[in-house]
């Protein structure tokens, strides 16, 4: 199995392929760019660098994975249209990846509580509580748009070890250490695990292929939890009508 993965969703641009043979998982390829360019300016040329380096036949695929949502609403369409065209092309399925499971599973067989935090503005994270069972990730609760003090509560509930990750670190850190009870143990990823990465979603997809968890280019759509700021501007428009 072959898997070209992609990750637009946040501030970080990813590219990878990940390959499977014999039950022993290979990361072929992956290029992550986290600097002061528009995904439209990066994930194509990125792509078009991989298949070069690695003298990729993308016909030799098997599937294309993409980090699905939430996140940017601008990030998540580019890498919709991008997957969609792609499979649409090379009449390939794709897998939709969760974004916040995708980033939780960077640190991956940790035996503490894995907390991912994207800033999603407005005061707001999306989030989610995951853990590692037997070599498989698991939700304690499910990915989320909330205030930084609900999944605070949820964690301090727990009582376990937490490790956070995700661009949401910086932006919440002070208010996460007021937040969390005293005596509640924590820490942050570090740097080449704190981010999305493409490799981790075509890893993860990997096992959603075994599972048979694909949809057509046509079925794909992004997954956004949360109205964008313009239809909540309409709402609020009409509301006061």
């Amino acid at each position: 199995m072959k898997i070209l993965a992609l990750d637009s969703s946040g501030l970080v641009a990813s590219v990878a392929v990940v390959e499977e043979v014999d039950g022993n998982q290979n990361l072929l390829a992956e290029y992550t760019v986290n600097y002061k360019k528009t995904h439209s300016q990066t994930l194509l040329p990125m792509l078009d660098e991989i298949v070069k380096m690695i003298e990729l036949d993308l016909k030799s695929i098997d599937a294309i994975a993409l980090a699905a949502g939430p996140g940017s609403f601008t990030g998540l369409r580019i890498g919709s249209a991008t997957a969609k065209g792609l499979g649409f092309a090379l009449e390939k399925p794709l897998i939709e990846i969760p974004t916040v499971d995708g980033l939780a599973y960077n640190l991956y067989g940790t035996d503490r509580v894995i907390c991912p935090l994207m800033d999603a503005r407005r005061n707001q994270v999306y989030t989610g509580i995951y853990e590692f069972c037997g070599g498989s990730l698991h939700a304690l609760e499910p990915q989320m748009a909330v205030g930084i003090e609900v999944i605070a509560g949820k964690l301090q509930a727990l009582g376990r070890e937490v490790i956070f990750l995700g661009d949401g670190v910086p932006v919440f850190r002070k208010r996460l250490e007021e937040e969390l009870m005293a005596g509640q143990k924590f820490s942050f990823a570090p740097a080449h695990l704190n981010k999305q990465r493409a490799g981790a979603v075509g890893a993860l997809a990997l096992q959603y292929l075994k599972e048979g968890k694909t949809v057509s280019a046509a079925e794909h759509r992004p997954v956004y939890l949360r109205l964008s700021q313009a239809e909540r501007e309409r709402l609020e428009k009409e509301k006061n009508a």
